[in-house]
């Protein structure tokens, strides 16, 4: 896991100047939000620009991470040590999109969808094929939510799987958790699979 990304995601989380980063779509400057000081106001365009970048990374790897694990292998879940009552992969993916799923919704000013259940998902995405759907679609869902940024017609709800509450959250703040939430579980995908002798493919020559 990349720690350029998490400081990327924290200082966007807590209103602090976005660091300036290069990538190949072009050079990329976040503005930060300093209302308590009245010296700046939030970008919604460089803000969202900034997310769709950081969306696609993270999509990007963990979605060639959850296919890399071979299907046999997604009701796996370790056993030894501290690792008793974990999810297993399978469980760990579906767990990760129905989170995207529940954040882009209240994004969006949306209900959360009824089959994301308590962040565990729907229990009818099972085999491989199917879970890779849901956590594609997550990721499409949570892209809508950040296209939003900036556009006062739609409405910000707070989650309760948030701890954004009230007035505080916002449809960036709600992206940036998810994007961290996403990466807290990528780092557990990558255990599983090296623990079943696949190289990720982010860290493949």
């Amino acid at each position: 896991m990349k720690r350029t990304y998490w400081m990327l995601l924290l200082l966007l989380a807590c209103g602090s100047t976005l660091a300036q980063t290069n990538q190949s779509e072009g050079k990329v400057i976040g503005a930060g939000l300093q209302a308590e000081r009245g010296e700046a106001t939030l970008d919604a365009q460089r803000e969202r620009r900034a997310l769709q970048i950081l969306l696609k990374s993270v999509e990007k790897q963990v979605v060639s991470a959850a296919d890399a694990m071979p299907a046999d292998k997604y009701g796996y879940a370790p056993t030894d040590g501290e690792f008793k009552g974990v999810r297993t992969f399978g469980q760990e993916v579906k767990h990760l999109a129905a989170t995207n799923y529940i954040l882009a919704a209240a994004a969006l000013g949306e209900a959360p969808p009824t089959d994301a259940g308590d962040e565990v998902g729907p229990e009818a995405a099972r085999t491989k094929a199917e879970i890779l759907d849901y956590v594609n679609g997550s990721f499409a869902h949570l892209g809508k939510a950040i296209d939003a940024i900036g556009d006062k017609n739609i409405t910000v709800k707070s989650s309760p799987i948030s701890p954004l509450r009230g007035g505080v959250a916002t449809r960036s703040a709600l992206a940036v958790e998810a994007l961290i939430h996403a990466f807290d579980h990528y780092g557990q995908m990558v255990e599983y699979l090296r623990m079943n002798g696949v190289v990720p493919p982010a860290s493949r020559p």
